[in-house]
């Protein structure tokens, strides 16, 4: 490798790691406190570190979200985030008791919570818009565009909402983004021993994505199915050592979804939402587990609604399709074209199948989360496509979808069902009136915090004492600092070069 390219490289890998930072800090500056969907996830972690069992039984009364079986209540969550997040927890624990923190207290366990939340669910999602970027390279973009599309899913579509609750979304299409482009590295192999682990670590990070969120399954499988594509052409060994890999990673996360299933439910093939108590949730009786049919109306809701509606919150998607469909044109990345595409169609029509497709207190769709960042692989093509003033709308269209995402995490990501259009009644109002951090609904249980609003949700800076949109000022700063370090990379660059 000469000198010039071994430069680039590196330059490459700062730039990536300076994105994942900005977005990784976007993310970890916001603390959204408890809700159902969540404090059904930290019950399950709480249980196994504190009482070694997957029972929720001392936890449950904070939460609806359960399952029950043999007398017992359990989270009826896939594990997959869970799982992951139970070793941070045992992590933190030393760590607040040298901080004479007590992990059992209320503070200790709000600071458990938002450190597995920051480490499980943050920093998947912040390492995959990184990833995000070294694709668009892969595929032909420039680096401004592809720092323009992996910044614009980190900071500009619903995702950076979701990247600050413990939901599932985040880091299923994390997984599923990781397992893309570990396909796509299939092409660069030599050998049969770099295929085998490639297939491998496809079907390790594919299949851990539906550990997390048994709907990620179809999205796994696309996953899959392009890696095999990638190396079907060169012939029956490649073929076999990728397939094998595959077939291993993807068994071995199968496994310990059916071996989660058995200890709590005794049944191995039944996943958790089979066992809500009775009266609860009926439309889940509906279709198979409250999937049914695509229904024109709520896909046309699903887009352009104000309440749930995707183009509605992040306008710069919109430009997505017109890059992938550039990406389809060129042979050599037709094949991730194609299963980019299909993964976010996957994901909505889900979404649009679902019974109660406006998926609760959310901001966006939230059901079609886990396949925002497959559709944003068409985002930098189409800047890279674009003429100057094409590039200043999708600029705009960016620049509104993430003010609007930066209203939402610092209100609340979970506005009630009474507001049909959160952006403008609920978000707008609040946010430039100063009022943050809304939800105060906590992720203790009833006796922990018979109140309800033991440290409610929080940023960063108001932990650190300043008030209103003035707790806002530290992020900035990191955002001004952000873009100083990439200009003076750029300054760096053109200074080798000349």
């Amino acid at each position: 490798m000469n000198v010039s390219l071994r430069n680039n490289c590196s330059s490459i890998r700062v730039r990536a790691l300076l994105i994942g930072t900005v977005v990784l800090t976007s993310y970890a500056y916001f603390y959204q406190a408890g809700g159902w969907n969540q404090n059904s996830r930290f019950d399950l972690v709480r249980a196994v570190i504190e009482r070694g069992t997957l029972r929720i039984d001392a936890y449950h009364e904070n939460t609806e979200d359960k399952a029950v079986a043999n007398g017992h209540y359990y989270s009826d969550k896939a594990p997959g985030l869970a799982l992951l997040a139970i070793p941070v927890a045992e992590a933190a624990r030393p760590l607040l008791r040298a901080a004479r923190v007590d992990p059992a207290s209320a503070r200790g366990l709000v600071a458990t919570s938002y450190f597995v939340t920051v480490f499980a669910v943050a920093l998947p999602m912040a390492a995959a818009c990184a990833v995000l970027f070294l694709i668009a390279l892969q595929l032909g973009s420039s680096v401004n565009a592809a720092a323009f599309g992996a910044l614009a899913l980190g900071l500009a579509t619903p995702m950076w909402a979701y990247s600050t609750l413990f939901w599932g979304h985040s880091p299923a299409g994390a997984c599923l983004v990781f397992g893309f482009a570990l396909a796509l590295r299939l092409r660069h192999v030599q050998s049969h021993g770099g295929d085998a682990l490639l297939g491998l670590a496809v079907g390790l990070t594919a299949g851990w994505a539906t550990v997390t969120e048994y709907p990620a399954a179809p999205a796994a499988l696309i996953v899959a199915v392009l890696a095999l594509a990638l190396v079907w052409k060169d012939g029956p060994a490649r073929r076999w050592h990728t397939s094998a890999g595959i077939a291993t990673g993807a068994s071995a996360c199968i496994a310990v979804l059916l071996i989660y299933q058995f200890l709590v439910f005794g049944s191995a093939f039944q996943p958790s939402y089979s066992y809500y108590p009775a009266g609860a949730f009926p439309w889940m009786k509906r279709g198979y587990m409250g999937v049914t049919y695509p229904r024109i109306d709520v896909a046309l809701k699903l887009l352009f609604g104000c309440r749930r509606g995707l183009l509605f919150v992040a306008p710069v998607a919109l430009a997505a399709p017109f890059g992938l469909r550039w990406l389809w044109k060129q042979p050599t990345s037709r094949a991730a074209a194609a299963a980019a595409a299909a993964i976010a169609a996957y994901y909505f029509l889900f979404n649009s199948s679902f019974v109660v497709w406006a998926g609760g207190w959310s901001y966006g769709p939230r059901y079609m989360a886990a396949g925002l960042p497959l559709l944003c692989v068409g985002l930098a093509p189409a800047w890279s496509r674009a003429r100057p003033f094409c590039r200043s709308l999708l600029a705009l269209a960016a620049a509104c979808g993430g003010i609007f995402a930066l209203m939402a995490v610092s209100t609340t990501p979970q506005p009630p069902d009474e507001f049909r259009c959160a952006l403008f009644q609920l978000f707008w109002p609040s946010f430039w009136a100063g009022k943050l951090s809304l939800n105060q609904q906590s992720m203790l249980t009833i006796a922990e915090d018979p109140t309800g609003r033991v440290l409610g949700a929080f940023n960063l800076g108001e932990l650190a004492g300043l008030h209103g949109l003035a707790s806002l000022l530290p992020l900035l700063v990191v955002w001004a600092l952000g873009c100083v370090l990439w200009h003076w990379i750029d300054r760096a660059e053109r200074f080798k070069e000349a």
